[in-house]
Order: structure tokens, then C-alpha cells, then sequence
């Protein structure tokens, strides 16, 4: 099976990213580790098969700020909110595993995606099926379907959010169209 030939140029963030990486992992972000850990990162992506990053080609700080700071509010929010169910209701919070059918189906978006959502106290990633683009929660207080459409709600917004970031210009359109209508 021959692997198709990834550019330079869309190989380069997850090498600088392996290397990165490298370097907080030894705790020792001096030339020589980096220059070991860049050697590492290309020999990596050159004899194991990876599955392809695909970028866009973009990034958009205008929407990264906000979004981050709308993340940082809705951890704050929702740690309080789990805070309170477990003090008070305890073992009385229904839960649910809500399947979540995403625009994207690019693997970088729905990754993204699962990890926002599950960085966010109170919903966590069970399942993720590729080919459909699902992402299957598992959520606290969950009691009707109400409640299930209130969280794909923001599972989808969540998403918009990370297309606006970085999602294709094909993708941005569409959430664009969708929120215009």
C-alpha cells in the first residue's frame, strides 16, 4: 500500500508540534534537545504511517481570542454547576449518553471538538464514530429532550466556533449559511 505524499508545508505544524512536545517532555528546551527532537519528529513521520493531518490553510485570531475566553467562562460556569449537583442532588442527577452529529468531518475539527466539550465539566467523549462524524456524550443532568437538544446545541456551536478558527473556507461558508438563516 503506498502512502501518499504529504507537502512540507502541511507536515510542518504537527513536526513542529512533535517537537514541542519532545522538549516539555524532557523538561530541557535547549538547541541541541530541539535538534534531536526535530530529527525524531521527521523520522516519525517518515517511517510509521500517520494518518494525514489535513489543514486548512488558516487561522483566524480575531475568533480564537473570544472563543477562548468564551471557554474559559463556560469551564468556570459549568464547574459550578457540577459543584451544586453534587452537593445537593447527589446521587438524584440523571445522566445520558447523547449522540452528537457534527458539520465537520475533518479529523482535526471533530478532535477539536471532543476536546473542548469534554475539557467543559459535566459532558465527556465516549465514542467518537469517524465516518459519521458522531460523537457520543456522556452528560450530567440530563432529564429531557430539552436538555439533549440544549447540549448538541452546544456541541454544534462549540464546532462553529473552531470552524470559524480554523475550518476550511468550504466549512465556513456552510456555518455561515446556517447561521443567516
Amino acid at each position: 500500500m503506498s502512502r501518499k505524499r504529504i507537502s512540507l508545508r502541511q507536515e510542518l505544524p504537527l513536526l513542529v508540534w512533535l517537537v514541542i512536545v519532545w522538549g516539555a517532555l524532557w523538561q530541557d528546551f535547549s538547541p541541541g534537545n530541539l535538534l534531536f527532537g526535530a530529527l525524531l519528529a521527521v523520522g516519525v513521520a517518515r517511517l510509521f504511517y500517520l494518518p494525514p493531518v489535513e489543514l486548512s490553510g488558516r487561522f483566524n485570531i480575531l475568533y480564537a481570542v473570544p472563543f477562548a475566553l468564551a471557554f474559559l467562562g463556560k469551564v468556570v460556569v459549568a464547574s459550578a454547576q457540577v459543584l451544586y449537583l453534587a452537593v445537593v442532588r447527589g446521587s438524584k442527577v440523571t445522566n445520558a449518553v447523547v449522540a452528537v452529529r457534527l458539520r465537520s468531518h475533518q479529523d482535526l475539527i471533530v478532535t477539536a471538538t471532543g476536546h473542548v466539550i469534554s475539557l467543559i465539566p459535566g459532558s465527556l467523549v465516549v465514542e467518537v464514530d469517524r465516518s459519521t462524524s458522531t460523537l457520543y456524550l456522556h452528560a450530567l443532568n440530563i432529564t429531557s429532550k430539552e436538555d439533549v437538544e440544549g447540549l448538541r446545541n452546544e456541541v454544534r456551536s462549540i464546532e462553529a466556533g473552531l470552524i470559524r478558527i480554523m475550518g476550511s473556507r468550504d466549512e465556513l461558508e456552510a456555518v455561515r449559511t446556517e447561521a443567516a438563516a
